[in-house]
């Protein structure tokens, strides 16, 4: 999806890009925080470009590389004698040979003023995954539209899923301004357009620059071609533009990625803080269990520290043995996740297979699997009108409301709350891929166990009742599973305990 959901696939080829990186030879020490970059769009809009014009440009292509595209562009006859700048991101074969993106291309640049990572993503509808793969760890998205055909279905596709993602900052480049002759009218069209898009959604920033990638205009320098724009280069708006800034007053969260046992005295346990610091001699809790400690040692690497906060890789030692593993999530006492075992979201479907309420499914969290009991879709994203529609079913690229009920409680938050531990994958209990991503919306705990007080809504019941109008069409079978959450949600709200076995 940034969908933190896939964050060991992203940070890999994050590793594997600097390796391979398009940098400054010597860029200042003082270069400020690192900023994640994501371009998409439709297919054709001319992201490649944008971006290779851009390192073209201002981030200090060397000369060999230069002689490599210049011959490259010549041997495909681009453009005459011109350059093709895709070529300093498109790396697959297909990719150049079709003139399309289709892997994230990862690209590591450092400016006098910024160091960057752009997620250069695929525009075509079929590679939907791969850009929400990288929009899950974006801190800015360049969205780009041709300004000829101003924004398409695909367009409002990428900017829901940077919205269900989390991405509160989105700078629209409105390309190909020369194929317009540089129409100032054109521009303004499509910004107001694309205005009226973006209200849809929970974007904190909306910038429009107007740019012809081919030519350089607007990129890394003004255009004289448009004196009517005043507003910032692209690599202006880059420099300036100031991530989200971190929350103050976040509570405490760490997933256990591992427990570890250097010695007969020693119990650790180890993993990232996701958000929220701890100090040494705080009271921690494990979510799940509700098991408590106060904290004796912070221990790394590099010896111990006194406090532990976001992103620090640490292990954990309490002054007592609590039998916690790997999947817990430990947090501060009073502001702690949901045990959640129904929870709301909105997802991507990814795969070619579409939703299947008989499936069988896995809900993935950072460190932890929990099985899903059953699942439903209440809703469709309309990419048209942006609204969520009714529905029962999805398929691959669709964005969805549903609801799921988990085979056991599970420590979450609510993604707009706590975005790292708000966040899931789903996958496939059959062979393990992924099949979707999402955020959680909505979250209910306590689902009892089966005992002498709590009343069991199996198939028969519901079947002779409130379930006696559905067949078994895929449709009905969803509105079954439906039904039954929604009826088991209304009587846990009125403190009746329930189980839904179908």
């Amino acid at each position: 999806m940034h969908l933190a959901v896939l964050k060991e696939e992203v940070e890999a080829k994050t590793a594997a890009a600097k390796t391979t990186a398009v940098k400054t030879a010597a860029a200042p020490a003082q270069a400020g925080a690192m900023v994640r970059l994501l371009t998409c769009g439709s297919v054709d809009d001319g992201k490649s470009t944008l971006i290779g014009r851009l390192l073209w440009d201002a981030a200090g292509v060397t000369e060999d590389q230069r002689a490599a595209i210049a011959l490259a562009s010549h041997n495909r006859a681009f453009n005459g004698e011109k350059i093709d700048f895709s070529l300093l991101l498109d790396g697959l074969q297909a990719e150049r040979e079709q003139g399309i993106t289709i892997d994230i291309a990862w690209r590591y640049f450092e400016t006098a003023d910024r160091r960057f990572v752009i997620i250069d993503s695929p525009g075509h509808e079929q590679y939907t995954r791969n850009m929400a793969t990288g929009a899950s760890h974006a801190d800015v998205a360049i969205l780009l539209v041709d300004a000829r055909h101003g924004a398409k279905r695909q367009t409002r596709r990428h900017a829901a899923i940077c919205n269900l993602v989390g991405i509160k900052k989105v700078m629209l480049a409105v390309n190909k301004m020369d194929a317009v002759n540089w129409s100032e009218a054109r521009f303004r069209e499509i910004d107001i357009d694309f205005r009226s898009i973006a209200g849809s959604f929970n974007f904190a920033q909306v910038v429009t620059i107007p740019v012809a990638a081919l030519t350089g205009d607007n990129v890394a320098r003004r255009s004289l071609h448009m004196p009517w724009y005043g507003g910032p280069t692209l690599l202006d708006y880059l420099e300036a533009v100031d991530p989200e800034a971190a929350r103050v007053d976040v509570p405490f969260r760490m997933p256990v990625q591992l427990v570890i046992r250097a010695s007969d005295d020693f119990r650790g346990y180890a993993g990232t803080v996701t958000s929220g610091r701890i100090v040494v001699g705080d009271r921690i809790v494990d979510a799940r269990s509700g098991l408590g400690a106060t904290l004796r040692r912070i221990a790394t690497m590099d010896g111990d520290l006194a406090t532990a906060a976001k992103g620090d890789a640490v292990t954990l030692v309490l002054d007592t043995d609590v039998d916690i593993s790997r999947g817990a999530v430990l947090s501060e006492v009073a502001r702690r996740p949901v045990n959640a075992d129904v929870i709301e979201a909105r997802l991507v479907w990814l795969s070619e297979t579409p939703f299947d309420p008989e499936a069988g499914y896995l809900l993935r969290t950072a460190t932890d699997l929990t099985p899903v009991t059953s699942m439903s879709i209440s809703a469709l994203v309309d990419f048209e009108t942006l609204a969520a529609e009714p529905a029962h079913a999805c398929a691959v690229n669709d964005i969805a409301d549903c609801r799921i009920l988990l085979g056991r409680a599970t420590a979450l938050d609510l993604f707009r709350d706590l975005p790292l531990t708000g966040n899931f994958v789903l996958v496939s209990a059959i062979d393990g891929a992924t099949v979707a991503g999402g955020v959680i919306t909505w979250a209910q705990s306590g689902a009892p166990a089966v005992g002498d007080n709590v009343l069991v809504l199996d198939r028969a019941l519901l079947a002779r009742g409130l379930c006696a109008d559905l067949g078994d069409s895929p449709a009905d079978t969803a509105e079954f599973h439906r039904r039954a959450q929604e009826v088991a949600l209304l009587l846990r709200s009125v403190g009746v305990p329930v189980l839904i076995e179908i």
